[in-house]
């Protein structure tokens, strides 16, 4: 029995999960998101919790349990609190700003890099040099932070650069000098 698929997704109130046609739909208070699956498995619900069950024993089935409960949950918590992450930017003379619908950021290259916010997403900029992203997708909100942390990767001498909050840099000595 998969350790992750066999844990029920808990739904608080306020949230609505139905299954029809082979795609779950989660509606809650900050929004809709929908997520095909595969036949092979299928959804009890029990009020105040769902639990995951597969129809057989195979490996992509096994694969799947895990996987569909884990998105079930992800799309739960999505739609009733949100997903968040945030980047740091260091650097002299290095920021980032927030104008509309487009992140406007200086990393030190000749021009200024511009960015535009999807649709679903939602990022603000603080003077202190820290950027957070935030939606109901979690996989948007963390391929939107990897598209910024790419930008200008963080380095190991000085540390300049765009680092996630919690990312710990590995700093090295340079260089020596002659003997």
């Amino acid at each position: 029995m998969s350790r992750i698929g066999k844990i029920p997704v808990k739904v608080p109130e306020g949230v609505k999960v139905t299954f029809a046609n082979e795609v779950m739909a989660v509606e809650g208070p900050r929004g809709k998101l929908t997520q095909k699956y595969h036949p092979v498995i299928s959804f009890e619900d029990k009020g105040e919790e769902i639990i995951v069950r597969r129809a057989n024993e195979e490996k992509q089935t096994r694969a799947f349990h895990g996987l569909y409960r884990n998105l079930l949950n992800n799309m739960v918590t999505g739609v009733s609190t949100g997903f968040t992450k945030s980047l740091v930017i260091t650097g002299i003379g290095y920021r980032a700003e927030v104008q509309g619908k487009i992140l406007a950021m200086s990393l030190g290259y000749s021009t200024d890099i511009f960015v535009g916010i999807p649709e679903d997403l939602s990022v603000s900029a603080d003077a202190g040099g820290k950027i957070t992203v935030s939606g109901i997708d979690k996989q948007k909100v963390g391929e939107f932070a990897s598209q910024i942390r790419k930008l200008r990767l963080p380095e190991p001498y000085k540390g300049k650069g765009i680092r996630y909050e919690d990312e710990k840099i590995r700093r090295k000595v340079g260089k020596s000098g002659v003997k």
